[in-house]
This record gives C-alpha cells, structure tokens and sequence, in this order.
C-alpha cells in the first residue's frame, strides 16, 4: 500500500487547473442568511447565485438563496480549517448531524430532513458523488471557497433525485488579476494539525491557475476513559487544482480535478474491549479522484450555450471489527442547457444524464447502478417592478423506479422594505443501502433489498423579511410531506431489513432571524423550531422522528474591521431529541454551546485563537456512548445527540501573500 505521504506527494504534483466564481462575489464580503432589501442592494450588487443556472443577484431571486461569503467563510476557516461542518452547521434550518459516532461522519440535514436528501454541490457539479457519503463533508476544507449557496426544501426540478430536501454548493474562489498566496496552519488541544494552503494566479489575460492542498491530521481520543475512541484519529490529503479561462465575446471554460486520501481510525483502543469481551476497531481508508468542467458560450445577445460535465470514484475500504468490506462508489454527470432572455423573460432548457452506481467486492448482493437521463425547463417572469414569478421542471426517467415529475413553483414580491417569497416543490429519492445506520455498521448484517419504492417528497416555504437602517429580520415557515420514507427494521438480534414506512412523515416549522449591523458590529439572534412527526412502526399512531430538536437558536456578537482583525462570541442552544434504540434514555437532554474567537493582523501575518464548547458539554458525561450489547443492525454505540469532543481550543498563524 502507498504510504500516506508518498500518496500526498502524489496528489500535488496532479495538473494544475481551475473555475471560479465571478471576481465581483468574491469582493462583495460577507452575505449571511435573512433578508435582501433595497437599502442592502449596493453591498449585495456583486452576489451572483449560480446554484439557480440564471446567475441573477441574491435580492432578485425568487427561490431563497442563503449566500455565506467573504468575511464570514474566512472566519469559519478559522475556527475549523480541515472542514465545512461548521460553516454549513451555524447556517438557521440546517444541522450536522453525527451519523457514526465511532469514526465521526456527519451528514446535513436541512428543514428537518434527513441528511441524504441534501445534494452537495461543488461550483454546480456533484464532485462528491449523487449521493455523498457521510465522511465527504469532514473531507472538504473550506481553504478555497468565495462563497457557500444554500438551497431549501425540493430541489428536484433544479438537480434531480439527490436534491429532495435541498442543495448545498461550494463555489470556488476565482484567479485575480495578479498572484496570490494564502497559507494556514492549525493545532488543537486535542492533538489535531491542519496545513492548507490556496495559490492562484493568471497566466494570460484571459485564464488563471489556482491550487488548493491540504495535510490534516487528528489522533485518537479517548475522552472519558472507556477504552472507545470519542474522536476518531486520522491522516487525510487533499489537493484540487483548477482553470479557468473568460473570453472577450462572454466565453468561459472551467475545469477542475480533485484528490483526496484518508485512513480513518476509531473503535476501542489496543488492548480494551467492547462489553462482550472482543476488540472491535472500526476504520475506513478513503481515495477519492474527480474531475469537471463548466462552459459557456454566447449566441448573439439573448441566448447562450451551457455545458456541465463531472466524473467521480471513490473507493472505501471499511472494518467492522473481524469484517473488512472492499467497495466503491462511482458518479457520471453530464448536462447541456441553452439559457436566454426576451424583455422581461428569462428562460432555460436543457437534457441531462446522470449515472450513480455501486460495487461491493465483500457483499456483492448490493451492487446497483442508477442510470437517469432527464429534460428540463426553467422560466421566470417579471411580472410588475416588484413581482417576479419562476417556474421549474424536470422530468427524470430513472431506468429502476420509472420516469418521474418534479415541479418547483416560486414568487418574489418587493414592496418597499419589505421582501416576500413564496415556494412549492416535490421530488423523489432513489432509495440505496446507505441510510445512517448501515454507513455507522456496514452490511454485513443487512438483508438484500427487496421492492424499495422510491422515496418522494412535497415541500413548502413561506419567507418574509424586512429591513430597516442597520436592523434586519426574516421570518420563514415551512413544511414537508414525505412518503416511502425508508427505515431500518429488526428481523432477528443479528439481522435488519430497509422498508418503507407506510404513511406520512410531516415537517412543520419556523425560522426567525434578527440582525443589527452598525459600524463593525454585528449582532445575530435566530430561533428555528422543528416538528416532525412520522407514523410509529408499531402502527399505533404518530411519534417523533428522533434525533430532530423542536428548539434550537443562537446569539452571535461580531466585531471585525478589515486589515485589524475581529472578535466574536457565539452561543447555541439545542433543545432536547427524541432519540431510538439507547437503553439509557428516550429524550436527550439540552445543552448550549458557548465559543471565543478572536484574531489580529499584522500586515500579511494573522495570529488567530478559537475556544470552542467552552462549557465542556459532552454526551459521555451524561451517558456511556457505547451499548450493553451490539445492536442488530451492527452497531456498537448509540446515536450522538451532543458533542462527542469536549472543549477545544485551536489556533495557529495565516499568511497571505499578492493578491489586493
């Protein structure tokens, strides 16, 4: 096996190319969640959303868009420089969620949806596969980002099956017109280093190079004592180099390629057991390889060419203490699209192929190959200097669960400082083996899928907001309707099965924003409440779907002046969960996050510190994380519902050269 290092060296000598978003988002600082209005118009005129295909500003979207950009992913990369768990996580209506307790994984769940329903972007192209697997979003550094789109409720008329519940794209920094240099370096109290480091530059008028790498690096910790790794120990690589060119006539290519290498390791310690007296160490070594390109081409002054192309393969191989599973995951992508306008009329119409497929050489009972071409349609209307109507569809014609209709409808309407927003949607997930349990436990205990239907979904949102001098506030209400929702069911001790659950899962809730913004200081307060119900298995009624907090909020205090450096306070409250399958109890208990962060600039040197859970909140405290007696599925801990680290305190130095 290549050693990690020489794997490293390997990676970064790869190609360099590059896309990136346009330069003026990139200059246009930070964009957070909430409202858009006239008086903030100067400062968001250079927020471009891609996400939407129509590259329209944020303000004039009448699909929400929630854009985090400049100051604010600078300030998250910070506080955790090897991942964007935490940029998405502080984001109101989306949680991270542990998905496997023994080596960390974490996947998004938006709205109260289940984290596989969330597509994962990068700059518009599933690098990370249709479905992402939990570890992919510990596995991306947020070292290159300009800016973070975050899409909710179904977004399959934009991207298909994988966006049920919503879209999460990363969209990349872009060449200047002169080189840049960015380099950072991180340590923790708990033993974890990162190293990142983003170079860019032109090489032509017209085209610019850039490349991202990454060395991470987390040892194993056992916090409480018990013998089981609380945090997982790894040594990860990455590199992504990019191209991106612009021509006079309004041409572009991107192309970018992607690498990624990790051996993860957590289970018990040498020497220590689970309570049936036997090891059970619990790793997985990851290589992942990408590729994609985006091209644009004018026709005439209204209408132009698209193209968007990405290939992916990652292979895993997992140990469940004496079990070793060998697979791979594999995505092709293809789209072409033709865009234009007519007066106050946008359009966009295009085919699509997609081929998402899996290959197990330990259990090859679940092998499946997904292979979907579509058709689309976007069109939006300026209806009146203050309404704009949008309409989407796609129709997908899945070659295992048939040919499928996914409409999203959507109004903006702006009378003075007021905006309003309006969306409805649906769309369908092809259902694969890998809900958060079988990632947490592997296969080897599940039964051959039998006639899954495909999961399907209708949602809802109703998005108002107002501002006024310094002061914001938005207020969002939505809901969900999911049907064929697929769940794990216990046949034997050692045996489960995927069905779908008959009746309805329901989601209803709210998302409350306030800002004030004056002078350098920011401070942000948000409230969202969840419920979400879903039929109880033993068919008597309804109960709640476990691990979905009805109250979270937060309070977050900024002070930041550009060249100097910021201060911040953040505190988060997470109410308490309905939880599943822990013999030690059925609702968990609330707890706050409370964080520090502080950094100063010196020139083109910044020194930067960061506490966080500064209370010491953990979940071992109140519980052990592992069970009596191994779970049927094959699981050995129960379901995280609080930090598994403890506090942390991280810091290090930043170091940017060119650039303006």
């Amino acid at each position: 096996m290549i050693s990690s290092y020489r794997r490293f060296l390997l990676l970064c000598s790869l190609p360099v190319f590059s896309l990136p978003m346009p330069l003026a988002a990139q200059e246009a600082g930070p964009v957070e969640t909430g409202p858009d209005h006239e008086h903030a118009e100067e400062e968001n005129d250079y927020i471009i959303v891609q996400g939407t295909r129509l590259n329209r500003r944020v303000q004039d979207e009448p699909i929400r868009v929630e854009v985090i950009a400049g100051e604010e992913i600078e300030e998250k990369a910070i506080m955790r420089p090897g991942n964007i768990a935490m940029l998405v996580n502080e984001t109101g209506g989306v949680r991270v969620q542990v998905t496997s307790p023994a080596l960390g994984a974490a996947n998004i769940r938006i709205q109260g949806l289940e984290g596989r329903y969330t597509q994962l972007l990068a700059d518009n192209l599933p690098l990370y596969g249709g479905q992402a697997a939990s570890l992919g979003l510990l596995q991306i550094p947020p070292t290159d980002l300009g800016q973070v789109e975050v899409i909710k409720g179904a977004a399959s008329a934009l991207y298909g099956a994988s966006a049920l519940g919503g879209v999460i794209n990363l969209v990349s920094k872009r060449p200047g017109d002169e080189f840049e240099a960015d380099i950072l370096a991180n340590a923790t109290t708990r033993n974890g280093q990162d190293l990142t480091a983003y170079v860019a530059g032109p090489i032509s008028a017209n085209a610019g190079l850039s490349l991202t790498a990454g060395a991470h690096r987390q040892s194993g910790q056992d916090i409480d004592g018990d013998g089981w790794y609380d945090m997982a120990g790894y040594d990860r690589f990455t590199a992504r180099p990019r191209f991106q060119w612009d021509g006079d006539d309004g041409s572009s290519l991107y192309v970018t390629l992607g690498a990624m290498t990790e051996d993860r390791v957590g289970g018990t310690l040498p020497g220590s057991t689970v309570p049936d007296g036997t090891t059970f160490v619990q790793a997985q070594d990851t290589e992942r390889y990408d590729a994609g390109l985006v091209a644009e081409k004018p026709i005439g002054d209204r209408v132009s060419l698209h193209l968007r192309a990405s290939a992916m393969r990652q292979d895993h191989l997992h140990r469940f203490g004496a079990v070793v599973e060998d697979d791979r995951h594999s995505n092709a992508f293809v789209e072409a699209s033709v865009a234009g306008t007519s007066g106050s009329t946008s359009w966009v119409g295009g085919l699509a192929y997609q081929a998402d497929s899996f290959r197990s050489d330990s259990f090859p009972a679940f092998d499946y190959s997904y292979k979907v071409p579509a058709i689309f349609a976007q069109l939006e209307q300026e209806a009146t200097h203050d309404l704009t109507l949008a309409a989407s569809a796609r129709v997908d014609f899945h070659d295992e669960f048939g040919t499928r209709f996914s409409p999203r409808l959507s109004a903006l309407y702006r009378p003075g400082d007021w905006t309003v927003r309006g969306s409805v949607g649906g769309g369908f997930f092809a259902p694969t083996p890998f809900v958060d349990a079988i990632e947490a436990a592997g296969l080897s205990r599940l039964e051959p899928l039998g006639d899954l239907e495909a999961e399907s979904a209708r949602t809802a949102s109703l998005d108002m907001g107002y501002a006024d001098g310094p002061w914001e506030a938005n207020l969002t209400l939505f809901g969900a309707n999911i049907k064929n929702s697929t769940r794990l069911e216990d046949i034997a001790a050692d045996r489960v099965r995927l069905v779908n659950a008959s009746g309805t899962t329901r989601i209803r809730g709210s998302e409350l924003l306030l800002r004030y913004k004056q002078n350098g200081f920011t401070v942000t307060g948000s409230y969202v409440f969840v419920d979400a119900t879903e039929p109880n298995p033993a068919g008597t009624g309804r109960q709640r779907v476990p691990l979905t907090p009805r109250h979270t909020g937060g309070l977050v205090g900024m002070w930041e002046e550009h060249g100097k450096g910021r201060i911040g306070v953040e505190l988060y409250y997470t109410g308490r969960q309905e939880l599943e399958d822990n013999p030690f109890r059925t609702r968990s208990r609330p707890y706050v996050h409370l964080g520090l962060l502080g950094e100063i600039v010196l020139g083109k040197i910044s020194l930067f510190a960061n506490a966080e859970n500064l209370l010491d909140v953990r979940q071992s405290r109140y519980d052990p994380l592992v069970l009596p007696q191994r779970a049927a599925s094959g699981q050995w801990t129960v379901d995280a519902w609080a930090p598994l680290e403890g506090f942390i305190l991280n810091g290090g130095i930043r170091l940017r050269f060119g650039g303006h």
